[in-house]
Formats: structure tokens, C-alpha cells, sequence
């Protein structure tokens, strides 16, 4: 069964590559390039899961997360947090604005689709 996955992320290139490793897995992938635009994507496909960049234009991702976690139909689908933020701190800051999950970035090819599939079973 395929899965959908709900990738909010402004850069292109992260954008391009997530998307290819997700979908060389089965995966089917919606992107939004700003959090306004996710949160509006979110509620119109209702993902399996929702990969949120943290740094973004027009709302960070941290209000992203509080924003989708307000709404009835979204509040049982996991985030995950995909970030350059890695100081002592933020994977916790990433955590209590709603996220369920943090991946760092860059991310590693080898072994960020597994770490997804995690908050899927």
C-alpha cells in the first residue's frame, strides 16, 4: 500500500532528494514550499505523514507544527522534523511545538527512509 507523505521544505534541493528517495520506496509525495502552503495542503490531502522543515519563509516550523496540531483531522499524523537546527535544544524545541520526531540535516540517504517508516507501522 502506498503511502502519502506531506514534505513542507523551501529548499529545492532537499526538496528534489527527499522526494526521490521516498519515492524510489513506494511513497507518494505532495510538496509545499512554505509552511501557509503546507498547512493548507495538510488539510485539503490529510497525509500519512508530514516531513516539516523548520527554518521556512513566511512561518517557521515550529508554528507550523502548533498550527497543524490545532486541527481535529491532523492531530493523530505524525510530524517529523527535518532540520539544520541542531543544537542542544532544538530537537526538544521540535518536540513541544507538536512534532513527533527530528531528523537532522544533511540527512543521510542510506538510512533516512527507514527513519521514516518508523513513525509509520
Amino acid at each position: 500500500m502506498n503511502r502519502n507523505i506531506l514534505l513542507i521544505e523551501d529548499n529545492e534541493q532537499n526538496r528534489y532528494l527527499a522526494t526521490f528517495l521516498l519515492e524510489k520506496r513506494g511513497f507518494r509525495i505532495a510538496a509545499a514550499p512554505d509552511g501557509p502552503t503546507g498547512i493548507a495542503a495538510a488539510r485539503s490531502r490529510t497525509p500519512d505523514l508530514i516531513l516539516l522543515d523548520i527554518q521556512l519563509p513566511l512561518m517557521d516550523g515550529y508554528d507550523v507544527a502548533r498550527e497543524l496540531r490545532t486541527l481535529p483531522s491532523l492531530r493523530a499524523i505524525p510530524i517529523i522534523a527535518v532540520t539544520s537546527y541542531a543544537m542542544p535544544g532544538d530537537r526538544e524545541r521540535c518536540l513541544a511545538a507538536g512534532c513527533n520526531g527530528y531528523i537532522e540535516k544533511p540527512i543521510n540517504p542510506e538510512t533516512f527512509v527507514n527513519e521514516i517508516e518508523r513513525f509509520l507501522s
